[in-house]
């Protein structure tokens, strides 16, 4: 019941809050609550908005699984931006360089993003279990190598090739696209369904493995788990092996259903709010897939915020107003909850009998 009531009273405290803290945003801005709401809601179903939305959550999603997985272990993956990167640059040379046969084609790019997202964190994985070195540290200072890496790659002296104005990748032939589901004015990405056998393969890998009870074991308390028999170093290295192949496919539903090439302006920052969705999400699989949506939802609407004259910048605020507001609320709630179980633990407890003194 305690359970029940705390999975219950945080989402909706952390609504409520988040609701109030944006609503005082607009005001201070000028703009009007109201206005915004109505206008939000007022573009669901206009042109490709939904089908805008759920690709973009794709992205979003595969970000925040890849943060996930290491969160469970406490281990904070800030290096997905450059994992994610490096993969889809590497596996965007690799498809517009060989010739195969579709679906062939496709599960090569996959997999080469898949291996050199894991590479790229093996060397923070390493240096984590075998020397203690912080991973935050080692993955920030890999996302500055990677972007350095990036522009060596697609030079047109090496692997690039100079369209217009912009350096890129040589395009992917058709061989190699992952075909959407055409919706509309539009088509959503193949790879939507790729993220979401991944979310079930995550829940299943947490709730139904050794491995995975061994994770959340570490997380909860590594002094506790390696006593128990769990071999610390092996479960870092592994865990942040996979969270950086998860993180190696985050460009690829772009990649393949969209841009057929890597570029110089390719979008960047997916790693960064992989994060704060995470966080949203509180790690679990369906709670990610909601943020995930509300997430690229909300980037839709600065548009047409912008449209209203409300400036497009508010979405940003309330995003992180919302992230804020969940992490506090279910604090406050697993606080509050700690109190009440050490009060009913202290009441059942029998009283001190006094001490008989001899005589």
């Amino acid at each position: 019941m305690s359970r029940l009531r705390g999975a219950v009273v945080a989402p909706v405290l952390a609504i409520a809050v988040a609701a109030l803290l944006c609503g005082v945003a607009l005001v201070i801005s000028g703009a009007s609550p109201w206005t915004a709401v109505t206008t939000i809601l007022a573009q669901v179903g206009s042109g490709t908005v939904v089908v805008d939305t759920v690709n973009s959550a794709a992205v979003y999603y595969l970000a925040a699984l890849a943060v996930a997985i290491g969160f469970q272990m406490r281990l904070f993956n800030i290096g997905v931006e450059g994992q994610f990167r490096v993969a889809a640059c590497v596996a965007a040379i690799v498809g517009g360089t060989v010739a195969l046969p579709p679906v062939l084609h496709t599960v090569l790019i996959m997999v080469v993003a898949l291996l050199t997202g894991a590479a790229w964190v093996a060397i923070p994985a390493l240096l984590k279990a075998y020397r203690g070195v912080s991973e935050v540290i080692s993955t920030i200072m890999l996302n500055a190598i990677a972007t350095g890496l990036i522009a060596y790659l697609i030079r047109a002296e090496t692997f690039g090739e100079l369209r217009g104005n912009n350096i890129t990748t040589p395009p992917i032939p058709e061989s190699g696209w992952f075909p959407g589901i055409p919706v509309g004015n539009g088509a959503i990405f193949g790879m939507v369904f790729v993220a979401a056998a991944l979310g079930i393969g995550y829940w299943f890998l947490l709730g139904r493995t050794r491995f995975g009870f061994e994770l959340r074991a570490s997380g909860e308390s590594a002094t506790a788990a390696a006593t128990g028999g769990v071999n610390a170093r092996r479960t870092i290295v592994v865990a942040l092996l996979l969270s950086g192949a998860v993180a190696g496919l985050v460009g690829l539903p772009e990649l393949l259903g969209r841009d057929h090439a890597y570029t110089l302006s390719s979008p960047q920052g997916y790693g960064f709010t992989g994060i704060a969705i995470a966080l949203l999400g509180r790690n679990h699989p369906v709670g990610i897939a909601l943020g995930a949506l509300l997430w690229a939802f909300l980037d839709k609407s600065a548009v047409a915020l912008d449209v209203v004259g409300i400036p497009r910048e508010i979405v940003l605020i309330m995003q992180g107003l919302i992230v804020l507001s969940v992490v506090v609320a279910y604090e406050v709630v697993r606080r509050v909850e700690r109190r009440a179980e050490q009060r009913r633990v202290a009441a059942a407890a029998p009283a001190p009998q006094p001490a008989e003194v001899s005589s």
